[in-house]
């Protein structure tokens, strides 16, 4: 896939999620990109798996972060949705931003989805129900931290309440199949690590948070924001450095009875290095054969799926080591589709 198909593969993707202004500057970048420019070489020049390397999504991002911040008027008509020469509009910001949207594509981004936090839930409750232990949660590719609220958001997953019932986040994805079990969640721990983790503290990187959601959007918005504003007022525990490090670390130490310890992660393994991947399932896998009953350890797993083409909620079990696919969901978790538990291939 060159570059022009992956910017359309985007394209149709955010059309088909509701989000046609994103759609639009897309199918501008896939036109108006070309190789007299600093950012058009490095992406025209990419190496790796345009979808792989989600570089539609890194491209976008600089450019509705230049909208936001009113930098470059040329902008404006295309993230209004309103008319114009889409393709002007895209040149004329590279001309005059060349050097500010270059850096953008040196790393992933930064997603990071407080709803995909139900995915997480769903699953954990499927382990309430079944260990009925208080939980010890670890979380790679954290991102700003979004997801390490997970115990302070309300619920609604098909009609199973979670979560304090005053929280100013409420999430309540479309769902389908039956709901979860009604299990009390109790949460001991809760830490998380990033290899370039974003202090939503700092107004600037706030915003940069800001520009990966797309602009259609307006309900993550409103929910990024009010999480942002619960992480100034109580930051969760958010480290930056490796992922397998951090794993290994974690494992490492003593786990009290009746306590079950689980990783988490979304939307963040195809950014691994294969050495990382390896590394983080040798050290579960070796920690999972000596797990028992009053000390099990679970892998909840929310990434896509480039077999299936849809994003996968899997969950992995220790003592036994049972590995299933337990729902489908939207990227950005706006609908759940759940199941029982079935063992995946």
């Amino acid at each position: 896939m060159n570059f022009r198909q992956a910017m359309e593969y985007q394209a149709q993707f955010c059309e088909n999620s509701g989000a046609p202004i994103t759609a639009r500057v897309c199918r501008a970048l896939a036109e108006a990109i070309d190789s007299k420019s600093a950012t058009g070489a490095r992406a025209l020049g990419w190496t790796g798996n345009y979808i792989a390397d989600a570089v539609p999504l890194r491209l976008v991002a600089p450019f509705h972060f230049l909208f936001r911040k009113g930098s470059c008027v040329a902008l404006d008509p295309l993230f209004r949705g309103e008319d114009c020469d889409d393709v002007a509009a895209i040149h004329r910001a590279i001309a005059e931003h060349d050097a500010e949207i270059l850096p953008w594509l040196d790393g992933p981004p930064q997603t990071n989805e407080a709803a995909r936090s139900a995915t997480f839930m769903a699953a954990l409750l499927v382990l309430a129900d079944r260990f009925g232990h208080e939980f010890e949660l670890f979380e790679i590719g954290s991102s700003a931290g979004l997801n390490l609220l997970i115990d302070r958001y309300r619920y609604d997953l098909g009609g199973v309440s979670v979560g304090p019932a005053d929280s100013r986040i409420v999430i309540r994805p479309e769902w389908k199949g039956p709901p979860p079990p009604n299990a009390s969640i109790r949460i001991s721990s809760l830490q998380g690590v990033d290899i370039a983790p974003i202090d939503v503290r700092d107004a600037a990187a706030a915003e940069r948070l800001l520009a990966y959601v797309w602009i259609d959007q307006k309900d993550r918005f409103a929910r990024t924001e009010a999480a942002i504003e619960m992480i100034k007022a109580d930051g969760p525990h958010l480290e930056k450095g490796d992922a397998a490090d951090f794993v290994e670390a974690s494992l490492s130490k003593p786990q009290t009875g009746e306590t079950t310890r689980v990783l988490l992660h979304s939307i963040v393994w195809q950014y691994l290095p294969e050495e990382t991947q390896q590394r983080i399932t040798t050290a579960m896998e070796a920690a999972g054969a000596k797990a028992t009953v009053e000390r099990p350890l679970a892998w909840i797993a929310f990434e896509a799926d480039r077999t299936l083409k849809q994003h996968t909620v899997r969950l992995r079990i220790w003592p036994g080591n049972t590995d299933s696919v337990v729902g489908l969901a939207h990227p950005h978790a706006s609908w759940i589709i759940w199941s029982s538990l079935q063992e995946a291939s």
